[in-house]
Formats: structure tokens, sequence, C-alpha cells
């Protein structure tokens, strides 16, 4: 019987650990490291043209138009 105790107790405590060792926090991928000249990584964005909103890939533009990117932190809000 305690035998069968020892190994219950044993079972339980080997799932809790595996139960809390998966909720670990994943560590975020580190930043790109983008330099002046390199070429941008492609990325997708949603344009709104004043009636519809329409997804706008970088890649559509590549040999194409030259493009520039601006960005304003905290444009259009109230703040």
């Amino acid at each position: 019987m305690r035998n069968r105790l020892t190994a219950v107790l044993i079972a339980i405590a080997l799932a809790a650990t595996a139960a809390f060792a998966a909720d670990e926090p994943k560590k975020a991928p580190e930043p790109l490291k983008i330099k002046i000249g390199d070429m941008a990584p492609d990325f997708t964005l949603l344009a709104y043209d004043g009636s519809k909103i329409t997804p706008v890939s970088l890649h559509e533009f590549k040999g194409k138009k030259q493009v520039a990117l601006a960005f304003f932190v905290f444009a259009f809000t109230g703040g």
C-alpha cells in the first residue's frame, strides 16, 4: 500500500512539473537589425482610400517604383 501511495505521489509531482514547465514564457524574437542602405523586409499593411480597406505589400512595388517609408508616431490621434 505504501509503495502504491509513493508511486501515485511521484506521478502527480511529475505531471505538475510538466504542466508548469509548459507555461514558461517564450522568448521574444530578436528585433531586426536594419542599417541604412539595407533592403527592407517585405511586409503588408492595410490602406484606406476613403471607401474601402485593401492590403498593400512592399513586394508589389519591387522593381516598379521607389518607395520611401515614413512613420508618424501618434499621427491622427487626439493626444
